[in-house]
């Protein structure tokens, strides 16, 4: 048999990890639904939970893996997200839009990713320094400028879309019926991502560029302005993820709300392999584990909730490890970022 593609063996992984869902979901609970009701409340709707948790994360996801396939890193997506989660629920609340406050919250991540990007392409400056100083900048000016609007709540984000003929379908039509348009657009962007990096010129040269600066410019290429462009769709990708956290899975604004979700993200790109084909089923471990802690810890589990809060972040963490040790340390990872962290040693 052939080797199986990049959108195969995607593909494959995430109707693995839906399967695992909507087995949790609808098969074990009705084994188990005489032994305990509290179990079936916390199945019951994860799979959604786990899609409405997983998108912010999947936009911050692929907007750091294409900065990366650029060759350069930047850890300041936390604070790109921040600022994007602050701008986007400040925009909603003012104008009352959820979709102005969506493209605000992109654009002023946009707007302090310039900031990493005329360090690290301007100045030459060190890359992981530059982004844990973005992420430190964000976190203040959010912090800062938020506090006005803490406490503050949206009614609701963006309403679910109409699909009613859909939502007859077994098993599938509870969640459908849920789903948001932004929900639709994270399920859709990586194979329109994947598509155009795999599939178009502009891609081929987006990943020439992460392979060796030095060939791309033997090729007539402006390594710099490409990097400009990954830094730029990285830092509205990431904003676009903080704006989906604050208006429509949270309906408020706090600070640090992120928690570590950005560099979540950054770990998240090597288990993708730098894949956008795998960036759906990588950001529903993260997801599907967030929504069963909230489940577990709604239901009063006798476990601290503070333990509980760990489970997304151990999960990622495992899986990020093994990833580490199958792949040979950095398999998929463009030449380009070598020099990176070889530099920091």
């Amino acid at each position: 048999m052939g080797q199986q593609s990049p959108l195969q063996k995607s593909g494959v992984g995430t109707l693995v990890i839906l399967i695992g869902i909507l087995g949790w979901q609808y098969f074990v609970p009705g084994v188990a639904v005489a032994a305990s009701s509290a179990f079936s409340s916390v199945i019951n709707g994860l799979l959604i939970s786990a899609l409405r948790s997983s998108t912010p994360l999947l936009f911050v996801l692929l907007g750091e893996m294409l900065t990366q396939r650029t060759g350069i890193i930047n850890l300041g997506v936390e604070g790109q997200m921040l600022v994007g989660a602050f701008a986007g629920f400040a925009a909603t609340v003012t104008f009352h839009n959820s979709w102005l406050g969506f493209l605000v919250g992109g654009l002023v991540g946009l707007l302090l990713s310039t900031v990493h990007a005329w360090i690290c392409l301007g100045c030459r400056g060190n890359q992981i320094a530059s982004g844990i100083g973005i992420w430190i900048l964000g976190s203040g000016i959010s912090a800062f400028y938020g506090r006005n609007f803490v406490g503050q709540t949206i009614a609701q984000g963006f309403s679910s879309i109409n699909l009613l003929w859909l939502t007859e379908i077994p098993i599938l039509g509870a969640a459908i019926a849920e789903i948001t348009p932004m929900i639709s657009l994270a399920i859709v962007l990586p194979f329109v991502v994947g598509v155009w990096l795999y599939g178009t010129r502009t891609g081929l040269t987006w990943r020439a560029v992460g392979e060796s600066t030095a060939i791309a410019r033997a090729m007539g290429i402006c390594p710099e302005l490409v990097q400009l462009q990954g830094i730029l769709v990285g830092g509205f990708l990431s904003g676009l993820g903080g704006a989906v956290l604050s208006v429509d899975y949270t309906f408020t604004w706090a600070e640090g709300m992120t928690v570590g979700r950005g560099l979540v993200a950054v770990g998240l790109v090597i288990v993708a392999r730098w894949n956008p084909y795998w960036a759906m089923p990588v950001a529903l471990l993260f997801g599907g584990s967030e929504a069963l802690y909230l489940r577990l810890q709604a239901v009063g589990v006798p476990v601290s909730s503070y333990l509980l809060a760990t489970l997304p972040y151990i999960v990622s963490l495992g899986v990020l490890m093994i990833h580490y040790r199958k792949t040979n340390q950095s398999g998929g990872m463009p030449d380009g970022l070598r020099s990176i962290f070889s530099s920091t040693y």
